[in-house]
Protein backbone atom coordinates (compact mmCIF):
# COMPACT_ATOMS: atom_id res chain seq x y z
CA UNK A 1 0.00 0.00 0.00
CA UNK A 2 1.82 3.59 -1.10
CA UNK A 3 1.92 6.40 1.55
CA UNK A 4 -0.97 9.00 1.77
CA UNK A 5 0.70 12.27 1.41
CA UNK A 6 -0.62 14.83 4.01
CA UNK A 7 0.48 18.94 3.21
CA UNK A 8 0.56 20.72 6.18
CA UNK A 9 1.30 18.61 8.51
CA UNK A 10 1.80 20.71 11.45
CA UNK A 11 -1.54 22.61 11.28
CA UNK A 12 -5.20 22.33 12.84
CA UNK A 13 -6.73 20.45 9.74
CA UNK A 14 -3.48 18.43 8.64
CA UNK A 15 -3.04 16.80 12.38
CA UNK A 16 -6.78 15.57 12.73
CA UNK A 17 -6.41 14.32 9.08
CA UNK A 18 -3.42 12.45 9.98
CA UNK A 19 -4.63 10.59 12.77
CA UNK A 20 -7.40 9.76 11.03
CA UNK A 21 -6.04 8.73 8.23
CA UNK A 22 -2.92 6.58 10.73
CA UNK A 23 -6.29 5.15 12.75
CA UNK A 24 -7.62 3.90 9.23
CA UNK A 25 -4.59 1.76 8.57
CA UNK A 26 -2.74 4.41 6.26
CA UNK A 27 1.01 4.55 6.38
CA UNK A 28 1.30 8.75 5.91
CA UNK A 29 3.72 11.02 4.96
CA UNK A 30 3.26 14.62 5.63
CA UNK A 31 5.17 17.93 4.74
CA UNK A 32 6.35 20.61 6.93
CA UNK A 33 8.65 23.26 6.75
CA UNK A 34 10.99 22.26 8.97
CA UNK A 35 11.30 19.04 10.37
CA UNK A 36 13.71 19.63 13.72
CA UNK A 37 11.03 22.91 14.55
CA UNK A 38 7.93 20.75 14.00
CA UNK A 39 8.47 16.67 14.03
CA UNK A 40 7.99 16.20 17.89
CA UNK A 41 4.93 18.41 17.74
CA UNK A 42 3.76 16.90 14.64
CA UNK A 43 4.12 13.72 16.40
CA UNK A 44 2.71 14.68 19.88
CA UNK A 45 -0.34 16.48 18.35
CA UNK A 46 -1.22 12.84 16.11
CA UNK A 47 -0.65 10.73 19.42
CA UNK A 48 -3.32 13.27 20.91
CA UNK A 49 -5.60 11.90 18.52
CA UNK A 50 -5.29 8.30 19.45
CA UNK A 51 -3.46 7.65 16.88
CA UNK A 52 0.15 5.28 16.58
CA UNK A 53 2.47 8.16 15.00
CA UNK A 54 4.98 5.03 14.00
CA UNK A 55 3.05 4.71 10.17
CA UNK A 56 3.89 8.46 9.98
CA UNK A 57 7.24 9.62 7.65
CA UNK A 58 7.81 13.26 8.17
CA UNK A 59 9.27 15.39 5.28
CA UNK A 60 10.57 19.07 4.27
CA UNK A 61 9.05 21.11 2.09
CA UNK A 62 8.02 24.47 1.89
CA UNK A 63 5.38 25.96 -0.10
CA UNK A 64 7.60 28.52 -1.41
CA UNK A 65 10.26 26.48 -3.03
CA UNK A 66 10.76 23.49 -5.29
CA UNK A 67 12.76 21.88 -3.45
CA UNK A 68 11.54 18.29 -1.68
CA UNK A 69 8.18 18.16 -2.86
CA UNK A 70 9.34 15.56 -6.10
CA UNK A 71 10.37 13.65 -2.98
CA UNK A 72 7.15 14.31 -1.39
CA UNK A 73 4.93 12.69 -4.03
CA UNK A 74 7.03 10.23 -4.60
CA UNK A 75 5.06 7.05 -4.54
CA UNK A 76 1.60 9.14 -3.13
CA UNK A 77 -1.06 7.88 -5.15
CA UNK A 78 -3.10 10.15 -2.69
CA UNK A 79 -2.19 13.36 -1.95
CA UNK A 80 -4.63 15.64 0.54
CA UNK A 81 -3.13 19.43 0.07
CA UNK A 82 -4.01 20.76 3.27
CA UNK A 83 -1.18 23.20 3.73
CA UNK A 84 -1.96 27.11 3.57
CA UNK A 85 -1.84 30.41 5.08
CA UNK A 86 -4.40 31.78 6.88
CA UNK A 87 -3.43 35.20 8.50
CA UNK A 88 -4.60 36.54 12.19
CA UNK A 89 -4.75 39.82 10.81
CA UNK A 90 -5.37 40.94 6.99
CA UNK A 91 -1.84 42.58 5.89
CA UNK A 92 -2.10 45.59 4.11
CA UNK A 93 -0.27 43.76 0.65
CA UNK A 94 -2.94 41.56 -0.64
CA UNK A 95 0.11 39.50 -2.38
CA UNK A 96 1.32 38.46 0.54
CA UNK A 97 -1.12 36.13 0.70
CA UNK A 98 -2.24 36.09 -2.81
CA UNK A 99 1.47 34.76 -4.15
CA UNK A 100 1.76 32.04 -1.82
CA UNK A 101 -1.97 30.70 -2.05
CA UNK A 102 -1.82 30.14 -5.61
CA UNK A 103 2.10 29.66 -5.91
CA UNK A 104 2.05 26.68 -3.01
CA UNK A 105 -1.20 25.31 -4.68
CA UNK A 106 0.48 24.72 -8.34
CA UNK A 107 3.61 23.57 -6.79
CA UNK A 108 1.82 20.75 -4.92
CA UNK A 109 -0.35 20.48 -7.69
CA UNK A 110 2.04 19.78 -10.73
CA UNK A 111 4.28 17.46 -8.37
CA UNK A 112 1.35 15.58 -8.16
CA UNK A 113 0.56 15.47 -11.78
CA UNK A 114 4.31 14.90 -12.82
CA UNK A 115 4.62 12.00 -10.18
CA UNK A 116 1.01 10.39 -11.62
CA UNK A 117 -0.64 10.65 -8.53
CA UNK A 118 -4.66 9.09 -9.10
CA UNK A 119 -6.18 11.82 -7.18
CA UNK A 120 -5.77 15.14 -5.15
CA UNK A 121 -7.97 16.39 -2.86
CA UNK A 122 -7.55 20.29 -1.95
CA UNK A 123 -8.31 22.34 0.83
CA UNK A 124 -10.03 25.67 -0.16
CA UNK A 125 -12.80 27.65 1.49
CA UNK A 126 -16.18 29.05 1.88
CA UNK A 127 -14.05 32.20 0.88
CA UNK A 128 -13.78 30.89 -2.55
CA UNK A 129 -17.24 30.66 -2.84
CA UNK A 130 -19.78 32.54 -0.85
CA UNK A 131 -17.60 35.99 -0.28
CA UNK A 132 -19.41 38.39 -3.26
CA UNK A 133 -22.86 39.09 -2.17
CA UNK A 134 -25.94 37.76 -3.43
CA UNK A 135 -29.19 38.30 -3.44
CA UNK A 136 -30.69 35.97 -0.82
CA UNK A 137 -26.99 35.19 0.73
CA UNK A 138 -28.02 31.32 -0.75
CA UNK A 139 -24.66 29.60 -1.65
CA UNK A 140 -23.67 26.07 -3.47
CA UNK A 141 -20.71 24.77 -5.04
CA UNK A 142 -21.57 26.83 -8.38
CA UNK A 143 -21.28 30.10 -6.68
CA UNK A 144 -17.64 31.87 -6.95
CA UNK A 145 -16.44 34.57 -5.36
CA UNK A 146 -15.53 37.46 -7.34
CA UNK A 147 -11.42 38.57 -6.78
CA UNK A 148 -12.37 41.80 -7.85
CA UNK A 149 -15.40 42.19 -5.72
CA UNK A 150 -14.98 45.77 -4.39
CA UNK A 151 -13.46 45.67 -0.79
CA UNK A 152 -12.71 42.56 -0.49
CA UNK A 153 -10.13 41.06 1.91
CA UNK A 154 -6.73 39.77 1.24
CA UNK A 155 -7.64 36.69 2.76
CA UNK A 156 -11.09 35.33 0.50
CA UNK A 157 -9.37 37.25 -2.59
CA UNK A 158 -6.55 34.41 -2.16
CA UNK A 159 -8.53 31.71 -1.66
CA UNK A 160 -10.51 32.46 -5.14
CA UNK A 161 -7.40 32.98 -6.81
CA UNK A 162 -5.91 29.85 -5.81
CA UNK A 163 -9.05 27.77 -6.51
CA UNK A 164 -8.99 28.72 -9.57
CA UNK A 165 -5.77 28.07 -10.66
CA UNK A 166 -6.01 25.01 -9.30
CA UNK A 167 -8.93 23.82 -11.67
CA UNK A 168 -6.80 25.26 -14.86
CA UNK A 169 -4.04 23.73 -14.14
CA UNK A 170 -6.00 19.97 -13.76
CA UNK A 171 -8.86 20.55 -16.34
CA UNK A 172 -6.91 18.24 -18.49
CA UNK A 173 -4.44 15.93 -15.96
CA UNK A 174 -4.46 12.48 -15.70
CA UNK A 175 -4.32 13.38 -12.04
CA UNK A 176 -7.93 13.88 -10.17
CA UNK A 177 -8.65 16.69 -8.44
CA UNK A 178 -11.39 17.86 -5.90
CA UNK A 179 -11.80 20.58 -3.39
CA UNK A 180 -13.03 20.65 -0.10
CA UNK A 181 -14.34 24.16 0.69
CA UNK A 182 -15.07 24.60 4.35
CA UNK A 183 -16.85 27.25 6.34
CA UNK A 184 -15.29 28.44 9.55
CA UNK A 185 -13.44 25.30 10.90
CA UNK A 186 -13.66 24.55 14.87
CA UNK A 187 -13.39 22.06 16.94
CA UNK A 188 -10.33 20.50 19.60
CA UNK A 189 -7.15 21.35 19.04
CA UNK A 190 -4.56 18.70 18.73
CA UNK A 191 -1.82 21.03 18.55
CA UNK A 192 -0.83 23.56 21.17
CA UNK A 193 -0.19 26.46 18.43
CA UNK A 194 -3.44 28.12 18.36
CA UNK A 195 -5.08 29.34 14.95
CA UNK A 196 -7.85 31.47 14.00
CA UNK A 197 -10.48 30.06 14.85
CA UNK A 198 -9.25 28.27 18.38
CA UNK A 199 -7.67 31.66 19.30
CA UNK A 200 -11.04 33.15 18.93
CA UNK A 201 -12.54 30.78 21.42
CA UNK A 202 -9.83 31.46 23.74
CA UNK A 203 -10.45 35.18 23.07
CA UNK A 204 -14.04 34.53 24.24
CA UNK A 205 -13.26 32.65 26.88
CA UNK A 206 -10.37 34.63 28.73
CA UNK A 207 -12.05 38.10 28.97
CA UNK A 208 -10.08 39.51 25.61
CA UNK A 209 -12.84 39.37 23.36
CA UNK A 210 -15.40 42.11 25.52
CA UNK A 211 -17.48 42.76 22.16
CA UNK A 212 -18.41 40.25 19.83
CA UNK A 213 -17.49 40.94 16.21
CA UNK A 214 -20.53 41.70 14.14
CA UNK A 215 -20.50 39.00 11.53
CA UNK A 216 -22.35 35.78 10.44
CA UNK A 217 -20.72 32.57 9.06
CA UNK A 218 -21.10 29.12 8.79
CA UNK A 219 -19.30 26.18 11.13
CA UNK A 220 -17.90 23.08 10.64
CA UNK A 221 -15.81 20.92 12.88
CA UNK A 222 -12.38 19.87 12.26
CA UNK A 223 -12.72 16.65 12.38
CA UNK A 224 -16.05 16.57 9.86
CA UNK A 225 -13.42 18.09 7.67
CA UNK A 226 -10.86 15.43 7.67
CA UNK A 227 -14.12 12.81 7.59
CA UNK A 228 -14.69 14.26 4.50
CA UNK A 229 -11.24 14.74 2.56
CA UNK A 230 -11.37 10.88 3.17
CA UNK A 231 -14.83 10.51 1.83
CA UNK A 232 -14.12 12.64 -1.48
CA UNK A 233 -10.71 11.21 -1.58
CA UNK A 234 -12.24 7.38 -2.22
CA UNK A 235 -15.72 8.17 -3.78
CA UNK A 236 -14.97 7.52 -7.61
CA UNK A 237 -17.36 9.76 -9.01
CA UNK A 238 -16.42 13.07 -6.37
CA UNK A 239 -13.51 13.11 -9.04
CA UNK A 240 -13.66 17.22 -10.32
CA UNK A 241 -15.79 18.43 -8.11
CA UNK A 242 -16.16 20.59 -4.95
CA UNK A 243 -17.69 20.12 -1.89
CA UNK A 244 -19.07 22.78 0.45
CA UNK A 245 -18.25 21.55 4.11
CA UNK A 246 -20.66 22.97 6.99
CA UNK A 247 -22.92 22.21 9.93
CA UNK A 248 -26.40 21.33 9.32
CA UNK A 249 -27.05 24.01 11.70
CA UNK A 250 -28.10 27.57 10.45
CA UNK A 251 -25.21 29.84 10.58
CA UNK A 252 -24.08 31.88 13.33
CA UNK A 253 -22.78 34.81 14.84
CA UNK A 254 -19.31 35.66 17.00
CA UNK A 255 -22.26 36.64 20.33
CA UNK A 256 -24.18 33.34 19.52
CA UNK A 257 -21.26 30.99 19.96
CA UNK A 258 -20.48 33.56 23.23
CA UNK A 259 -23.57 32.63 24.35
CA UNK A 260 -23.29 28.41 23.77
CA UNK A 261 -19.96 28.68 25.92
CA UNK A 262 -21.98 30.79 28.52
CA UNK A 263 -24.68 28.21 28.46
CA UNK A 264 -22.85 25.31 28.57
CA UNK A 265 -19.54 25.78 30.63
CA UNK A 266 -20.71 28.55 32.86
CA UNK A 267 -18.16 31.17 31.49
CA UNK A 268 -18.38 34.86 31.34
CA UNK A 269 -18.23 35.68 27.75
CA UNK A 270 -19.51 38.95 25.99
CA UNK A 271 -22.73 39.89 26.30
CA UNK A 272 -22.87 42.72 23.25
CA UNK A 273 -22.47 42.24 19.73
CA UNK A 274 -20.14 45.42 18.18
CA UNK A 275 -22.56 48.11 16.66
CA UNK A 276 -23.53 48.05 12.35
CA UNK A 277 -26.56 47.33 10.17
CA UNK A 278 -27.91 44.06 10.57
CA UNK A 279 -26.06 41.55 8.26
CA UNK A 280 -27.31 38.83 5.77
CA UNK A 281 -27.46 35.09 7.41
CA UNK A 282 -25.79 33.37 4.46
CA UNK A 283 -27.66 29.85 4.00
CA UNK A 284 -25.14 26.92 2.74
CA UNK A 285 -25.79 24.06 1.40
CA UNK A 286 -24.54 21.04 2.15
CA UNK A 287 -26.34 18.51 0.14
CA UNK A 288 -23.29 17.31 -1.79
CA UNK A 289 -21.32 16.26 0.80
CA UNK A 290 -23.94 14.69 2.64
CA UNK A 291 -24.59 12.36 -0.50
CA UNK A 292 -21.71 11.28 0.21
CA UNK A 293 -23.05 9.47 3.74
CA UNK A 294 -21.34 12.77 5.37
CA UNK A 295 -22.99 13.81 8.86
CA UNK A 296 -21.49 16.84 10.36
CA UNK A 297 -21.54 17.63 14.05
CA UNK A 298 -24.31 20.41 15.34
CA UNK A 299 -22.04 23.01 15.85
CA UNK A 300 -22.81 24.05 19.79
CA UNK A 301 -20.94 20.44 20.19
CA UNK A 302 -18.05 21.28 18.09
CA UNK A 303 -18.13 25.07 20.04
CA UNK A 304 -18.11 23.31 23.20
CA UNK A 305 -15.44 20.75 22.56
CA UNK A 306 -13.70 23.03 21.26
CA UNK A 307 -13.50 25.15 24.35
CA UNK A 308 -12.28 21.98 26.56
CA UNK A 309 -9.42 20.75 24.42
CA UNK A 310 -7.93 24.18 25.42
CA UNK A 311 -9.16 23.57 28.66
CA UNK A 312 -7.28 20.09 28.60
CA UNK A 313 -3.79 21.43 26.92
CA UNK A 314 -3.74 24.04 29.02
CA UNK A 315 -3.98 26.55 26.78
CA UNK A 316 -6.89 28.93 29.12
CA UNK A 317 -4.96 30.95 31.90
CA UNK A 318 -6.32 29.12 35.44
CA UNK A 319 -9.84 29.18 36.45
CA UNK A 320 -11.28 30.02 33.32
CA UNK A 321 -12.91 26.81 32.51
Amino acid sequence: MSPVLVTGGSGYLGTHLIARLLRDGHEVRTTVRSAARSAAGVRAAVRRGDADDTGLEIVEADLMSDDGWKAAVEGCAEIHHVASPIPVVQPEDPDELIVPAREGTLRVLRAARDAGARRVVLTSSFAAIGYTPKPGSEFTEEDWTDPDTPGLAPYPRSKAIAERAAWDLMRDAATELVVVNPTGIFGPTLTTDLRSSTHLIKMILDGTMTVAPRARFGVVDVRDVADLHIRTMTTPDAAGNRYLAVADDPTVSFLEIAQMLHRRLGVATPTEEAPGPDLPRPIIHNDRACALGWQPRDVETTVVETAESLRDLGLLPPGVL
